[in-house]
C-alpha cells in the first residue's frame, strides 16, 4: 500500500498530511513529523485548510510503482462529492505506465481504510486486477459510517455541509449526528446531549452490524478517553464483531469537523 497525502495548508504555507515544519502561530512543531494532532489542535483550526494532491503527485506513485514491478495499480479515493483528489487520481493514471484502476469509495477516514484493507488482503493472495478492484467496490459500498461533532460550524467553513442545518444546529444547541449518504455527509438525527449522541452512535453500529460477523473503527479527534470507552462497549452489543479498532483522525479530516468528533465505521468480514 502506498500513500499519496492530502494537503494541510496552515497560515498559507502548505505540508503534507503527517509531516510538518514551521508555523509557530497553530502549535504544528517545527521541523519534524506530528504525532498525532497535538500541534494541530494547539493552534486556530480557522486557520487551516486542506488541498487535494495534484495529478503530478499521483504521476509519480504511479510510475514509481511499475518501476518496482507492478503491473497494475488500484487507486483507492475518498468520495468525489468532498474533493477533488479522484479527479487527480484519474487524470494521471490515463497516461500511467500500468493500468490504474481508479475507485471513488463514496467515504471518509475507515470508510476509505476498510476497501483498501480488502483490496490489499486479495492482492497478497496473487488476485488479479480484475479481482482486487472488485473486492475494493464490494467493500466500500457495503462499509457505513457514523459520526458526532461537537458542532456543524468546522463543516459549514469547509463547504461540507450547508449553512441552514449548521445554523439550525447552533441555534438550537443540537448535537448533531451524522453519516454519508452517496458520498456526502448527511444530518441524520438531531439530539440534545452529547451522551444521548453517543448512546445513538452505538445503536446504529449495532443495526448496521446485524447478525453478520464485522469489523468495526471507533475514530475520533482529541477525544481518545471517549473513542475507548465506546469501543469497550461495543463487543457487549455486536455479536459478530471480529475485530475493533480506535483511530484518531488526521489533521486534514480534523480541520472539517473539529475536536470532539467520534465516529463509527462498520465493514463487513464476510464478503
Amino acid at each position: 500500500m502506498t500513500v499519496v497525502p492530502l494537503q494541510v495548508i496552515v497560515d498559507g504555507t502548505s505540508y503534507d498530511e503527517g509531516s510538518y515544519g514551521g508555523g509557530s502561530s497553530t502549535g504544528v512543531p517545527h521541523g519534524g513529523r506530528a504525532s498525532g494532532n497535538e500541534g494541530f489542535l494547539a493552534g486556530d483550526l480557522a486557520s487551516v485548510t486542506t488541498s487535494r494532491p495534484a495529478p503530478a503527485g499521483f504521476a509519480s506513485c504511479y510510475s514509481s510503482l511499475a518501476a518496482a514491478g507492478a503491473t497494475g495499480v488500484v487507486s483507492i479515493h475518498l468520495s468525489a462529492e468532498m474533493s477533488g483528489t479522484i479527479e487527480s487520481a484519474r487524470a494521471a493514471a490515463r497516461d500511467a505506465p500500468v493500468p490504474v484502476e481508479v475507485i471513488d469509495s463514496r467515504s471518509i477516514a475507515m470508510g476509505i481504510g476498510y476497501p483498501v484493507l480488502a483490496a490489499a488482503r486479495i492482492a497478497a493472495s496473487g488476485a488479479s486486477l480484475e479481482a482486487v478492484t472488485l473486492a475494493a467496490r464490494r467493500c466500500a459500498e457495503a462499509t457505513r459510517t457514523f459520526f458526532y461533532v461537537d458542532t456543524l460550524e468546522y463543516l459549514r467553513r469547509g463547504g461540507r455541509i450547508g449553512a441552514a442545518a449548521s445554523l439550525f444546529g447552533s441555534a438550537l444547541m443540537i448535537k448533531p449526528l451524522l453519516h454519508i449518504v452517496d458520498g456526502q455527509i448527511s444530518l441524520l438525527e438531531k439530539v440534545r446531549t452529547s451522551a444521548r449522541a453517543i448512546a445513538r452512535l452505538e445503536d446504529l453500529a449495532v443495526r448496521a452490524a446485524g447478525e453478520r460477523p464485522v469489523e468495526v473503527a471507533v475514530q475520533h479527534l482529541a477525544a481518545r478517553a471517549r473513542a475507548e470507552a465506546l469501543a469497550e462497549r461495543l463487543p457487549k452489543r455486536i455479536a459478530g464483531l471480529v475485530e475493533s479498532r480506535v483511530v484518531e483522525v488526521g489533521p486534514v479530516i480534523g480541520a472539517h469537523v473539529g475536536p470532539g468528533m467520534l465516529g463509527l465505521t462498520v465493514t463487513p468480514c464476510d464478503l
